[in-house]
């Protein structure tokens, strides 16, 4: 069974209540189990934190043991060079994903670190980015 990791940044533990007109009204641990139920040919497990450092560790813990990682860095795409060059040094292929289209907002968020040593980049799908990325890893 392949086994794939779901790594949220910043803030991404408020989906839900955050911002719903951008970001929907579910909560990411009740889109999770809808994943995993669809999806349970995979092993999926998942990791959120706030924190750069650890967001870094944990790249770093399982880059190299996972069948594929789905990384959504939230606010640090566009400013953790540490992220980017985590994710360069690993060997297990990663896929950057984004609820919102980040080409629809701000200019400061149409840059990504992530994105050059990404497998492949899913954006502007709601939380069915996530899915998308699994998909990606059949």
């Amino acid at each position: 069974m392949k086994q794939l990791i779901i790594i949220n940044g910043p803030n991404l533990n408020l989906l839900g209540k955050r911002e719903p007109e951008v970001y929907g009204n579910q909560t990411f641990e009740d889109y999770l189990n809808t994943l995993k139920s669809k999806y349970n040919n995979f092993n999926i497990d998942y990791f959120q934190s706030n924190i750069e450092g650890e967001l870094i560790d944990k790249i770093q813990e399982i880059g190299f043991t996972y069948d594929g990682i789905i990384l959504n860095a939230a606010a640090y795409t566009h400013t953790s060079v540490g992220i980017g060059d985590a994710i360069k040094a690993i060997a297990t292929p990663l896929v950057e994903v984004h609820i919102s289209n980040t080409f629809s907002r701000e200019d400061f968020r149409h840059q990504s670190y992530i994105s050059p040593n990404a497998k492949g980049v899913i954006l502007g799908f709601g939380l069915k980015s996530y899915d998308l990325a699994i998909q990606s890893f059949i």
